[in-house]
């Protein structure tokens, strides 16, 4: 079975998602209408600048059917500023900052630093059988989770060790950093599954 998993895109990382999820053979196609959201299974938040994303996604009238297609259990896979945006609390938001919602989570918002501390490393993900390189820019990271998310990952060394940034719950997940990036598409599987498994359960 082929499903469809879409890409927001008004926004951010949007080609790079739209290749890998082609690689792995799914159907893939950008999202700035809601009739073309209408037509997905599931969708990818990519990174981004999370403040303008959920601008652009309210001016272009998405905002609030992303939201009830994710009530009604669209998986999602929010990727850094698509961390923040599918988190359900933030910490240093910007005033009156908007998000999806959908995940049990506080996230913070540029936690690693700016630009300049962006950063790579080595990090075992749930469900993997090697570690996954990790590209992280200006990246958050999850404060707490609320007791039905799973954490997929954390930070194995440096200052930030510990840090939660990657999760699940149910058909959502979210990482911190860009698995877009580097060729390694085993995180991006790991959610074709999810939409997989949940279009399968639908039918």
């Amino acid at each position: 079975m082929t499903v469809t998993i879409g890409v927001l895109a008004v926004q951010g990382d949007v080609r790079e998602h739209v290749r890998v999820l082609g690689d792995l053979g799914v159907r893939a196609t950008t999202v700035r209408r809601t009739s073309e959201l209408d037509a997905c299974d599931g969708l990818v938040v990519p990174g981004g600048e999370s403040t303008t994303i959920a601008k652009l996604a309210r001016t272009f009238d998405l905002l609030e059917p992303i939201r009830q297609r994710l009530k009604e259990g669209m998986p999602a896979f929010g990727t850094c500023a698509g961390m923040i945006m599918l988190a359900d609390r933030l910490e240093d938001g910007a005033v009156g900052q908007e998000t999806l919602g959908g995940l049990d989570i506080t996230v913070r918002r540029n936690a690693f630093g700016r630009q300049v501390d962006s950063f790579e490393g080595d990090l075992e993900i749930t469900g993997l059988d090697a570690p996954v390189h990790a590209v992280f820019i200006r990246a958050p990271w999850v404060e707490s989770v609320g007791p039905g998310v799973e954490v997929l990952g954390r930070v194995e060394a440096g200052a930030a060790a510990g840090r939660i940034v990657a999760v699940r719950q149910g058909p959502l997940m979210a990482t911190s950093f860009h698995p877009e990036v580097g060729g390694d598409s085993r995180v991006h599987q790991l959610f074709v599954d999810l939409v997989t498994g949940a279009t399968t359960r639908a039918e």
